[in-house]
């Protein structure tokens, strides 16, 4: 069971960190240059069907396998034990993506124009960064480099 979690979390991550990638490297560009606030809704129209769906996933078996790891939760929170710097690491990376996508979904996007697409710019970038540090700080817990 713990090997087909990793893997829905693994597809999950590719899902969510490659469109991010793909937003802030290939189309984000493109939308600031043309300034157009059309093409990005295009994009975030079509990969939210299959983005949300894949963020909803990873955070579920995410949990899980935190869980499978250490199944006493409040030692997700003890700074001490190398397993538990890594999930708190990516509890607080997730924190930081939601707020950062609550704000674009709610302040940003309903009033997306060419006057503020610096702004949804400074949630897609952070974002992005987040997203690839949660696969890097994954990682590391089967390789054991970060922690």
């Amino acid at each position: 069971m713990h090997g087909i979690l990793l893997a829905i979390h693994l597809l999950c991550a590719t899902i969510w960190t490659g469109g991010h990638i793909v937003l802030s490297a290939v189309v984000l560009p493109g939308v600031l240059r043309e300034r157009s606030p059309q093409k990005l809704l295009s994009f975030e129209s079509a990969y939210e069907k299959v983005g949300m769906p894949a963020l909803v996933i990873q955070i579920i078996t995410g949990l899980i396998l935190s869980y499978q790891l250490l199944p006493n939760v409040s030692l997700w929170f003890d700074t001490t034990n190398p397993l538990s710097k890594g999930i708190l690491i990516k509890l607080s990376l997730l924190a930081l993506t939601l707020i950062f996508a609550i704000d674009a979904r709610f302040r940003v996007m309903p009033k997306l124009s060419k006057d503020n697409l610096l702004d949804m710019a400074l949630h897609i970038i952070p974002v992005t960064i987040f997203s690839m540090l949660l696969v890097i700080v994954g990682v590391s817990f089967r390789t054991g480099w970060l922690f």
